[in-house]
């Protein structure tokens, strides 16, 4: 029992003090930087009205200058939840009665407020998808039941662009669900730069297999979600690219060279000249392609290959003259390249043994590109200038750990947010030419003293050799640890391709529960192994075509290492994954039960033949090419080997992750005779939670480590 004389710097975290929000920090949300360079406009939300405003604040005295909108001061609109503005900055789009659809998909009520006239006007009586402002401002182009629209606010007059169509059929303009999960994009459409053409793709969805949930909500009979969802080997939708001609009403199919993918369109700086980016079905095959709207033909100027996969990215920017800006990992790490409008290798701009983590932009005026790289350190992140050419780079940012840069129009100005391990969020002003802080604009101090206020133990940082490679971790240790002891060892992982758990930021609400887990004894592990993300091309794609191979090996052997250090009971090592870590775990117990006491898999995926085409066959290729590969690293083909105590989680709508996977895997584990146990969370998705389900879901998973490590 917790004594009362303990003094303030030991207090005890609870689960109720995590996901209560006790912790939660001080952000800026829906920041633009506005078209003159000078200022930048941030959503707020007043709490005690509970109405929104955006307001208009001086980069140069971070005063507020402005409130270019107020929800107190519109009838129609009790507050909204985000907003974009037309290009000239006159008109903004106003989200309200906004509801999710999947990850990212969202419907909803748009008002479009005026700020000369002072005026609000409903877009649409419909609940609407992804409304975008025409360049010029004058009109709104939109989705409404997989079909789009536009309208011209000046005379209120809408015009319907397609009308074929139809749910789980034929859908415009949007993304269906494995093109918004797996290439991260939902809006389907783009205005050219004059606002004379609207170029989309078509996705025919008719022979893709249907899944379907059931959802149990409060009545007497349960409904059912049907959706397409094109699980690995099996049919995706066919899509298409079209071009609508505003001023003639017609719409044109474009023939473009072989592909099976469309992950991208964008429009170029020449209103006449569409980009696309074309895909084969191994995504191991990327072309940049061009089409000229007036005649229709279509030209590839840039092809990126990979003997495993490339990644689609958000990178390619078109310079004034349309060279281009664009990132790849053809020399082994990730870098940004210039190319001509033709396509011709102009120059690499960065270079090195390190990744470009993101492309902030380029000041043409100035000729510098700005990016964030791991340069300082793979679980740090940096702010960069680099001339063009390649010359003249420069650190902008000075503190070390995580930098995220978001720069004003004219590139004079950037908010850096700051933060690491020690440090909760920083909020700063500072000059894109010296990187120097101007001024403090927000810093989380409340949040650092509360914090300082727990007996929380300093997350510790280092490599640990495994396998050949030094892979990164994180410790924390019991703030009393005492070396002469023995403690049981909880690991957290997720060790997707690409992804990275040690990071030097601030704490997540996983990270209060493992200072919680800490105050009670545990020391507690996260180790990134081979298949992570930032150490290369090499090191992140060895898990071709054998996802969870390579990284069962490394976490199961780094367990072992772990276990031969003097403070560690090797009889006490405990797992803990969720989605694709919920897969690892579940694996690392059965394949490391020798090694393993315990195991929590919470959302896991337990075949990758369960899981959609886009993702799992950019790493695996089919189930048809690659039987071995999906089946011998599946947890299920292991189930016979469990020893040690294991807990299964999953909610019952996971439209990402089916509870299939769990109930496969529940059956395998009945056959072959093993005691476990399970949870589902009624209608809960693939993030469980809503009211009382994280608490609830954490309280289990506390329980389980106690009762078992």
């Amino acid at each position: 029992m917790l004594s009362l004389a303990v003094n303030a710097q030991e207090k005890q975290v609870t689960l109720e003090e995590i996901w209560g929000g006790e912790f939660r920090g001080e952000y800026m949300d829906a920041l633009h930087s506005m078209k003159d360079g000078e200022h930048y406009s941030v959503l707020d939300f007043d709490r005690e009205t509970r109405s929104s405003s955006v307001n208009k604040y001086s980069y140069k005295t971070l005063e507020k200058t402005a409130s270019l909108v107020d929800s107190k001061n519109i009838t129609d609109i009790a507050y909204f939840t985000d907003y974009t503005f037309s290009s000239d900055e006159t008109k903004l789009l106003l989200a309200t009665d906004v509801t999710p659809i999947f990850r990212h998909s969202t419907v909803g009520k748009y008002f479009i407020y005026d700020t000369k006239t002072k005026t609000t006007t409903l877009l649409s009586d419909k609940k609407i998808q992804e409304p975008t402002f025409s360049p010029d401002g004058t009109k709104v182009a939109y989705v409404f039941e997989n079909n789009i629209y536009f309208k011209e606010l000046s005379s209120g007059k809408e015009t319907q662009v397609t009308t074929d169509g139809k749910k789980n059929e034929i859908i415009n303009g949007v993304t269906d669900w494995v093109y918004e999960e797996e290439f991260a994009f939902v809006r389907a459409f783009e205005w050219n730069a004059t606002g004379t053409k609207i170029a989309y793709i078509r996705f025919d969805e008719k022979d893709v297999p249907e899944f379907s949930m059931d959802v149990y909500g409060t009545k007497l009979y349960q409904t059912q979600t049907v959706f397409k969802y094109p699980k690995a080997g099996e049919k995706n939708a066919e899509v298409s690219l079209h071009i609508y001609d505003v001023t003639s009403n017609k719409k044109s199919a474009i023939t473009l060279p072989e592909y099976y993918y469309i992950p991208r369109i964008e429009w170029t700086n020449d209103a006449n000249v569409l980009s696309t980016q074309l895909l084969n079905r191994h995504q191991n095959n990327l072309n940049l392609v061009f089409i000229n709207a007036t005649d229709l033909s279509a030209k590839t100027v840039l092809t990126d290959t990979d003997n495993a996969y490339i990644d689609v990215t958000d990178n390619l920017t078109f310079l004034n003259n349309n060279s281009f800006i664009w990132t790849s990992e053809k020399d082994g790490y990730n870098h940004i390249y210039h190319y001509s409008k033709t396509g011709k290798l102009i120059n690499q701009v960065t270079k090195g043994n390190w990744e470009v983590t993101n492309y902030y932009g380029f000041n043409e005026k100035k000729g510098i590109v700005y990016y964030q790289s791991v340069e300082n350190g793979s679980v740090n992140r940096d702010v960069y200038a680099i001339k063009i050419n390649g010359k003249e780079k420069k650190r902008l940012s000075s503190k070390t750990g995580t930098n995220n840069a978001t720069f004003s129009k004219s590139f004079s100005y950037y908010i850096n947010t700051f933060s690491n391990s020690t440090t909760p969020n920083e909020f700063t002003l500072n000059s894109s030419k010296t990187g120097k802080v101007i001024k403090n604009i927000k810093d989380n101090k409340n949040l650092q003293t509360k914090v300082a206020g727990y007996a929380f133990a300093p997350k510790e940082f280092s490599t640990i050799n495994v396998n050949g490679n030094d892979l990164n971790m994180w410790m924390i240790k019991p703030i009393n640890f005492d070396i002469t002891k023995k403690y049981p060892v909880f690991m957290y992982q997720y060790s997707g391709p690409g992804s990275q758990q040690v990071a030097n930021k601030w704490n997540s609400a996983n990270d209060y529960w493992f200072q919680m887990l800490a105050q009670q004894g545990y020391i507690t592990v996260c180790i990134d192994g081979r298949g992570t993300g930032l150490k290369g091309r090499d090191f992140k794609k060895v898990t071709q075509k054998e996802l969870g191979k390579y990284e069962v090996e490394d976490q199961i052997a780094a367990a072992k290492k772990l276990g031969n250090r003097s403070y560690v009971d090797a009889d006490r090592i405990g797992i803990f994954g969720w989605s694709y870590g919920g897969f690892m775990s579940s694996n690392c117990l059965f394949q490391g039960a020798d090694t393993f006491k315990m195991a929590i898999a919470v959302a896991p995926v337990t075949s990758w033949r369960f899981y959609d085409t886009v993702y799992t066959e950019r790493y695996m290729q089919t189930p048809q090419e690659n039987a071995s590969g999906y089946d011998n690293n599946s947890p299920m083909s292991h189930v016979d080997k469990l020893k040690g105590k294991f807990l299964l989680i999953h909610g019952s709508a996971d439209d990402n992750v089916h509870v299939q996977n769990t109930v496969r895997m529940v059956e395998a584990l009945i056959q072959a005779d093993k005691q476990f146990e399970w949870m589902i969370y009624p209608d809960k998705n693939h993030g469980i939670y809503g009211g009382n389900t994280r608490l609830h879901l954490y309280k289990k998973m506390t329980n389980f480590i106690k009762d078992n490590l």
